[in-house]
C-alpha cells in the first residue's frame, strides 16, 4: 500500500512551523494579561480556532465527514478532560514566566507513559520506567523553586499555584491523550480535531455567568489572534504526521524551550534561573530518550514482523 510518509524533512518543517506558531499563541495569551479568567481565554482559544480549522476541512473536502461521529461520548470526555486541562494550563501560562510555563509543560509525555501503562495495559520497561523518573526529578527542579514561595504571598504565591496548574493540566493531559488514543481507533482525525474544539468552546462558555471581563481592544485582538494560531497550529501539527514517523518529529517540539526564552527574554523581558535552565535540559533529556526507545522498539517490532511473514 502507498505510504504517504515519504518527505521527512516537510514533516519536520511543518512540525517546527507549528511549535512557532503555537508558541505565537502562548505569547498572545500573555500579552492579553494576567486578570483575565481562564474559561473566557479558553473560549477565545478554542472558538477562533474553529475558523482556520473549518477553513481547512472545507478546502481539503473533509467538512461534512468530520461531523459524522459514531462516538459522541467519546468525544464528550475527550472535551471534557481537554478543557479543564486547557484551563488549568492556561492560568499558568498567565502567571508563570514563559520559559517555565513551557518546561513544566514537558511533564506531559512523562505522564503519557505513566497512564499508557497503567489504564491501556501497555508494556513499559525499565528504560522508559528510569526515563520518566529523571523527568520527573527534573520538573521538580524547574518547580520546586516557585513552590517553596507560597510562604511569601503576593505575586510569588501566584506563582507557586501557576506552577501547580501547570503541573495539573499535564495530569489532566495525559488522561486526556489516554482518550484520544481510543477515540483514533474509530474516529477520523479531522472528527476529533473539529469536535473537541466545539466542545471546548460551549463548556467554556458556561464560565460566563463566573465573571468574564469586558476586554479592551488590545487584550480582545490578542485572544482572538491566540484562537487563530491555535488552530492554524494544530492543522500544521496534523499535517507533519503525514509526511514523518512520530519518533522522527517529536524531538523538534523542544525547539519551543529555546525560542521561548528569546521571546520571553525580549517580549517580557524575563531572564531564565540556574534552577529552570538545569531542569529543562532534564526533562528535555529524559523526553527524547523515550522517543529513542520508541523508535528502536518500532525497528525491533517491524523487523520481527518481518522474520515472521511466509515468503513467497
Amino acid at each position: 500500500m502507498h505510504s504517504v510518509l515519504r518527505n521527512p524533512m516537510r514533516g519536520i518543517t511543518l512540525k517546527v512551523s507549528s511549535v512557532v506558531v503555537f508558541l505565537a499563541m502562548q505569547t498572545f495569551i500573555k500579552l492579553a494579561g494576567s486578570d483575565i479568567p481562564p474559561g473566557q481565554v479558553t473560549f477565545c482559544r478554542s472558538f477562533f480556532a474553529l475558523f482556520p480549522i473549518m477553513a481547512y476541512l472545507a478546502y481539503n473536502r473533509q467538512l461534512r465527514a468530520a461531523f459524522y461521529t459514531a462516538n459522541p461520548i467519546g468525544h464528550l470526555k475527550r472535551g471534557t478532560i481537554g478543557i479543564l486541562s486547557m484551563a488549568f494550563g492556561f492560568y499558568g501560562l498567565l502567571h508563570l514566566p514563559l520559559p517555565e510555563a513551557i518546561a513544566l509543560g514537558y511533564a506531559l509525555p512523562l505522564v503519557a507513559v505513566i497512564f499508557a501503562a497503567v489504564f491501556l495495559g501497555e508494556a513499559v520497561r525499565i528504560y522508559r520506567w528510569s526515563a520518566v523518573l529523571v523527568g520527573i526529578v527534573g520538573v521538580a527542579i524547574v518547580s520546586w523553586p516557585k513552590l517553596t514561595l507560597f510562604r511569601d504571598g503576593g505575586m510569588e504565591a501566584e506563582q507557586a499555584v501557576g506552577a501547580l496548574c501547570v503541573l495539573f493540566s499535564a495530569v489532566l493531559g495525559g488522561v486526556a491523550m489516554i482518550q484520544v488514543r481510543r477515540l483514533v481507533e474509530e474516529e477520523k482525525t479531522a472528527t476529533i480535531v473539529l469536535y473537541f474544539s466545539i466542545t471546548a468552546s460551549v463548556f467554556s462558555l458556561a464560565s460566563l455567568p463566573f465573571g468574564w471581563l469586558i476586554l479592551a481592544w488590545p487584550a480582545a485582538l490578542y485572544l482572538i489572534a491566540a484562537g487563530f494560531c491555535g488552530g492554524v497550529a494544530q492543522i500544521l501539527l496534523t499535517e507533519s504526521y503525514r509526511h514523518a514517523d512520530v519518533s522522527t518529529i517529536a524531538p523538534f517540539e523542544y525547539t519551543s524551550i529555546l525560542l521561548g526564552g528569546i521571546v520571553a527574554y525580549f517580549v517580557f523581558g524575563d531572564v531564565p534561573s540556574v534552577s529552570m535552565l538545569i531542569g529543562t535540559v532534564i526533562v528535555i533529556a529524559a523526553g527524547i530518550f523515550i522517543i529513542y526507545r520508541e523508535h528502536q522498539l518500532g525497528i525491533e517490532q517491524r523487523e520481527a514482523r518481518k522474520a515472521t511473514t511466509p515468503q513467497a
